[in-house]
């Protein structure tokens, strides 16, 4: 990797959360790092959004600014509905110098790379994702999809996208009903997002993975940036962790798209920049 850029002053400002939860967990992270957990979403929070996903590549900033901050804390986790090794080719997360401590839970937590051995764990798939995805074209026609809908193969789940449509929120609308009727048959649940509605098996979310991670590691602060519908999850199970006395910190990557995140977060910045900057600030302050 070639060297980067600093921005001192910047890396200074560290924002404040608006909330008296989030600025109590911005304490305790700074006062106990090396027992604080940072996760993250990919897409739309450390990516920027792109009409098609296989383009998303991680801020240019983003690598420098985890493995800055990564070794002072306990662990920075990537939570994902992307296969995980998708987003660590994505991110270029591999073999970085300060991010042996990071993990990819991928699927939403259904499967697992951990930088320190390069590999991937998981349990086999749900034979729901198979039926539903041969089902799929008929179930596409039979709706009259628009032209420029597409699907996206995740493996563990699959992916019906509207952003290519002549008009992507009608032709996400007309879809959600269908491919929850086909998720239903067998098995599965349909979680929507930005212009995407994904078949995937229940049970398994960013939350859930979320949670089970901070157990793992045994975590005593949490910090969960997303900016999705998919991370509204994350952002329920960061809310119950406080309530059961864990500080956690919410930060929505803003979007105009969706705004029930930013609605619930204790910090909004702007977009995976302003990720960055909040990443490579935090940093700073833990010296």
């Amino acid at each position: 990797m070639g060297t980067q850029e600093t921005h001192p002053a910047e890396s200074a400002a560290l924002p404040t959360p608006t909330t008296a939860y989030g600025r109590e967990a911005l304490d305790v992270i700074r006062a106990r790092p090396g027992a604080a957990l940072v996760a993250l979403d990919f897409d739309g929070t450390l990516a920027p959004i792109v009409e098609n996903p296989d383009d998303a590549r991680a801020h240019p900033d983003a690598v420098p600014a985890l493995a800055a901050l990564a070794p002072k804390i306990a662990s920075v986790a990537v939570v994902t509905g992307r296969p995980p090794a998708v987003a660590v080719r994505n991110g270029g997360f591999a073999d970085v110098p300060g991010l042996d401590r990071l993990v990819v839970l991928g699927h939403y937590g259904a499967e697992r790379w951990d930088a320190r051995t390069g590999e991937v764990s998981a349990p086999a798939p749900h034979p729901g994702v198979a039926a539903a995805r041969a089902d799929l074209p008929g179930v596409l026609e039979a709706a009259g999809a628009w032209q420029g809908t597409w699907v996206e193969e995740k493996g563990r789940a699959v992916a019906v996208h509207t952003r290519r449509a002549e008009d992507p929120q009608a032709a996400f609308e007309a879809l959600r009903q269908p491919l929850t009727d086909l998720a239903a048959r067998h098995g599965l649940i349909v979680e929507p997002g930005r212009m995407v509605l994904e078949l995937r098996p229940p049970g398994v979310d960013k939350g859930v993975a979320l949670t089970e991670y901070v157990r793992e590691i045994g975590a005593e602060s949490v910090l969960y940036a997303g900016d999705d519908l998919g991370d509204l999850p994350a952002f329920a199970a960061v809310e119950k962790l406080r309530s059961e006395g864990l500080p956690g910190l919410l930060v929505a990557s803003g979007s105009a798209e969706v705004t029930e995140l930013s609605e619930r977060a204790d910090l909004v910045v702007d977009g995976p920049a302003g990720v960055v900057r909040l990443l490579r600030a935090l940093a700073a302050q833990l010296g």
